[in-house]
């Protein structure tokens, strides 16, 4: 089943209503969703509360598990480690970085810095050098191999480096809207197109499971703790 940790709502620069996006990921068939609104200083302290109140009236609805989460986009470098701390204070369960796409003039510099502050995922991460490959597998964090246009236009790239050095990747949409969300099969042949064997994909979508189980691992147990107080 599909499991999507990148996309977006109205809280940025999304279609949909929380409740809506999650309906139409579960009617897809998702099985895991995270909601990650483009973020910056400006507005962690704004999206992500509401995003985890969405969420948590959701859950006795739903089927699917739903992570409330923030993409820290185009913030200078030294900025990152910064709004990625304080995005998790606030409650996001996954963070990813607007990583360094050929689409869009982010600062260089920007892929190191996020993997350096300890990002869940750097999206799309562009023509990502060696020595950030290699950090990203030591620190384990997931790059993204993309369904969205123009930011996908490295997916190539992005696959063969990674599986040269072992560096963990997941598959995500990045949607904005409805038609973004996609299907296991789709993403099954976006990863084909990406270069990548079929006997690797499973591993692939693998990878994102074992990151929402970690994350509803963690959050049961930080709940445990806070009922036992």
């Amino acid at each position: 089943m599909m499991i999507d940790l990148h996309t977006h709502t109205i809280f940025s620069d999304g279609e949909l209503i929380p409740f809506e996006l999650v309906r139409r990921a579960e009617a897809v068939g998702y099985s895991a969703i995270a909601i990650t609104d483009h973020m910056d200083a400006s507005n962690l302290d704004l999206i992500i509360p509401r995003i985890v109140k969405a969420i948590e009236a959701l859950k006795p609805h739903i089927k699917i598990d739903v992570l409330p989460g923030a993409e820290i986009t185009h913030a200078p470098p030294d900025l990152i480690a910064d709004l990625v701390r304080e995005a998790r204070h606030l409650g996001a369960k996954i963070v990813v970085v607007h990583g360094e796409t050929i689409a869009e003039p982010v600062i260089r510099g920007t892929n190191r810095a996020a993997i350096q502050a300890g990002a869940d995922i750097l999206s799309h991460p562009g023509m990502i050098n060696i020595e950030d490959l290699l950090l990203a597998k030591e620190r384990n964090v997931y790059l993204e191999i993309t369904a969205r246009r123009g930011h996908a236009f490295t997916n190539g790239y992005i696959a063969k480096e990674a599986m040269r050095f072992g560096v963990p990747l997941c598959i995500n949409t990045d949607a904005h809207g409805p038609s973004d969300l996609i299907t296991a099969e789709h993403a099954r042949a976006i990863l084909l197109g990406a270069g990548i064997d079929e006997n690797r994909i499973d591993s692939i979508f693998e990878n994102s499971k074992s990151l929402v189980d970690k994350v509803l691992r963690r959050s049961n147990a930080q709940g445990d703790k806070k009922e036992s107080q």
